[in-house]
């Protein structure tokens, strides 16, 4: 563990004891969570198994793979290039980067649009190979050239994976670096965060084993044309399951919208830099905190789905009926796996928790709503 003791700080004995909750039994699955406030730790705390096959337990420096909560890291990055000068604002037309995204009436999409999943382009038209899907700037340009799903800035729609093709896109176009690059340039580095899309392959060793896994497929009951969709939308028709999540190439790739890798305090020391000083490092200030999460998208979406809904800034999660975490100035992103990350401007924290055991968001929520107690 490289020394590091677990930590909980005075006044939360009650969070650590619903984060112990949150680890099955069964001795095949784990967790980790970290929680800073004012740019320091007050919880660092892990347990369970990490890989079931071989015995490895969790520890302070367990890799996971962090799903949709990647998708929270790419925005943040957008948005620390926004502010810096090195990409346009939100509201530039995104043809003004990428001629190209303009093609079948795509020219009005803003930055914006893009990143809160207003653009159309939730699922491609045709089925992707595995290459085109597992390297996204060749699913970009794929979605460049199709026609959107929905007339543009109409409606909103989740963009599970293809969001980020997008982001990798604007990236590269912004800054001539891919978004591994400038993530671990920008923010890994300065942090000295434990956060990565493409995990070099000397670290492979610290990345948890999936257990629980279920097939990567639509639910087995609702409208067939809206499953048919949901099911593109995740498997790119088929070139993906959850199984190639176990990968090292997945984990290697800058699979920009799901294939995130990180520590537990390495992504909440992330969150905790936009909204605090954090190891001396701010890494966004409160006016662009302001603009990544004002509501862009939210209620039901284009395809019909039950509530709860989930609301979006410009490309973070903002509190809705799916996820309230701490406070309406909180904004972050949950994973697919039962992941939760965010930062919270009024109680200035940042946040993570991290498992392998896939589904059910209710850990997560319970711990933040254990947290929500301990900060009265």
């Amino acid at each position: 563990m490289n020394g590091h003791e677990p930590l909980v700080a005075p006044g939360f004995g009650n969070v650590a004891d619903a984060f112990l909750r949150t680890i099955a039994d069964d001795g095949r699955s784990g967790a980790a969570m970290s929680v800073w406030i004012d740019g320091a730790p007050v919880i660092d705390l892990w347990g369970g198994m990490a890989d079931v096959r071989t015995g490895r337990p969790f520890t302070f420096d367990t890799l996971s793979v962090t799903w949709s909560c990647t998708k929270g890291m790419a925005s943040v990055l957008i948005a620390m290039l926004v502010e810096r000068g090195m990409m346009p604002p939100y509201d530039t037309p995104v043809i003004k980067l990428w001629p190209e995204f303009g093609a079948h009436g795509k020219g009005q999409v803003t930055i914006g649009d893009a990143l809160a999943h207003r653009g159309g382009l939730s699922a491609p038209l045709r089925d992707l190979t595995l290459e085109e899907a597992i390297y996204p700037l060749r699913m970009a340009d794929v979605l460049a050239a199709q026609a959107p799903l929905w007339p543009p800035n109409e409606h909103h729609q989740y963009h599970a994976v293809t969001h980020g093709a997008l982001t990798a896109k604007l990236v590269t176009l912004a800054t001539g670096r891919s978004i591994g690059r400038c993530l671990d340039d920008l923010v890994a580095k300065p942090l000295d965060a434990d956060i990565w899309l493409g995990l070099p392959e000397s670290e492979e060793l610290r990345v948890t084993h999936m257990v629980e896994m279920e097939t990567l497929s639509a639910p087995p009951e609702g409208d067939p044309e809206t499953l048919r969709w949901l099911d593109r939308a995740l498997t790119l028709g088929g070139a993906i399951t959850l199984d190639n999540f176990k990968e090292p190439r997945f984990h290697q790739a800058e699979f920009a919208g799901v294939s995130g890798i990180a520590t537990a305090n390495g992504l909440a020391k992330m969150w905790s830099a936009t909204v605090a000083p954090t190891k001396g490092v701010r890494l966004i200030n409160d006016e662009t905190v302001d603009a990544l999460r004002e509501t862009r998208s939210e209620g039901p979406g284009y395809l019909p789905q039950p509530p709860p809904y989930q609301s979006w800034g410009a490309g973070v999660m903002v509190p809705s009926e799916w996820q309230w975490y701490l406070s309406p100035s909180s904004f972050g992103h949950d994973g697919a796996g039962g992941q939760v990350a965010f930062a919270d401007v009024d109680a200035r924290v940042g946040f993570a928790y991290l498992t392998n055991r896939m589904g059910d968001w209710d850990r997560g929520k319970s711990v933040i709503k254990a947290l929500s107690r301990a900060l009265g």
